[in-house]
C-alpha cells in the first residue's frame, strides 16, 4: 500500500473510531478509551472500551453505536456477549467496541492487558 493509500484508511479508521466514541459518549458512557492494536493483534486495527452503570444503559449504548455505524455505512459484524452478564463486544471489522459494567470491566482488566498498546485520544 502507498504512503497516501496507507494515510488515507488511517484517517478513515479515525473517522469511523470518532463516531463510534461519540455514539457511546452521548449516551453517557464513562472512561472511554481507545487502543490501536494493529501491531498487537490480527483481530482488529483498534479496540475502544467504555463502561455503563446499568443494564438499560448498556442497551442504549451498544444500539447508538450500532446504529451510527449503521448510518454511515460500515457493516456490523456481530454482537457477542449478554447485557445481563455486564460485557457486550461490538465487532465493526477493523474497530471492537467493549461495553462493561464496573464490576466485569475490573474482573476482565482489558486496559490493564492491552497496556502495550498506544492509547488513541478520540473525544
Amino acid at each position: 500500500m502507498s504512503h497516501t493509500a496507507q494515510a488515507r484508511a488511517d484517517a478513515a479508521l479515525l473517522e469511523k473510531a470518532r463516531l463510534v466514541a461519540g455514539a457511546v459518549d452521548a449516551k453517557k458512557a464513562k472512561d472511554i478509551k481507545a487502543f490501536d492494536v494493529s501491531g498487537l493483534t490480527l483481530i482488529a486495527d483498534m479496540f475502544i472500551l467504555c463502561t455503563v452503570t446499568s443494564e438499560p444503559q448498556l442497551k442504549a449504548v451498544t444500539n447508538a453505536a450500532r446504529e451510527a455505524v449503521r448510518d454511515a455505512g460500515y457493516a456490523v459484524m456481530r454482537v457477542e456477549g449478554d447485557h445481563r452478564c455486564g460485557w457486550l463486544v461490538l465487532d465493526f471489522g477493523d474497530i471492537i467496541l467493549h461495553v462493561f459494567r464496573p464490576q466485569a470491566r475490573e474482573f476482565y482488566d482489558l486496559d490493564r492487558l492491552w497496556a502495550d498498546a498506544p492509547e488513541l485520544e478520540l473525544l
